[in-house]
């Protein structure tokens, strides 16, 4: 199945702003071992393009690392300084994609995250929540969940802290709707 056979029900090429009210972008890490820790960005900003072809689509998204909300005040600031994010001197999270794709059923996005200064290639597994006619009179919506997981220490974040304390595995994980541009 090639990128040009792929049928998505209800396709629309075009371009659309990520709606940052309907999305999320979420995190999973384990702390001592045992137990994990849920965490998410508020702020989040992009563009999708779909184009004619599954093939020919692009993704662009930032995020504030500032907005990082962890549900403890103490656990974001610490997360906010120089061990971590450090995002006074990294203020945000970048993911341009280099490839959209279709295998045996499945969607990929890949592209290049950066973060804490340093870009990584990344893999996104992708799923189409689908295409549909928005709130507003004539507004189309398009939704779209993926997710991927990271090494924090190939980004250099909190490199000195053990994976015994906080793994070094993140799971990503985002839901985002984006509203279609006139």
């Amino acid at each position: 199945m090639t990128a040009s056979t792929i049928e998505i029900p209800g396709y629309i090429a075009g371009t659309w702003t990520i709606d940052s009210v309907h999305s999320d972008v979420d995190f999973i890490v384990r702390h001592l071992g045992v137990s994990k820790v849920r965490g998410r960005f508020d702020n989040v900003e992009g563009e999708i393009v779909t184009g004619a072809d599954l093939a020919g689509s692009k993704v662009t998204a930032t995020i504030k690392a500032d907005s990082i909300d962890t549900n403890n005040a103490d656990r974001d600031a610490h997360v906010k300084n120089a061990e971590f994010l450090d995002v006074e001197q990294f203020p945000t999270l970048t993911f341009v994609s280099t490839g959209v794709r279709a295998e045996d059923g499945e969607y990929f996005i890949d592209g290049e995250l950066t973060l804490h200064g340093v870009t990584k290639p990344v893999t996104l597994s992708a799923e189409v929540g689908g295409f549909a006619d928005g709130l507003a009179e004539g507004s189309k919506v398009f939704g779209i969940s993926a997710a991927t997981e990271i090494k924090r220490t190939d980004f250099g974040v909190g490199a000195n802290v053990p994976s015994a304390v906080v793994s070094d595995k993140v799971r990503i994980e985002l839901n985002i709707e984006a509203l279609l541009q006139s």
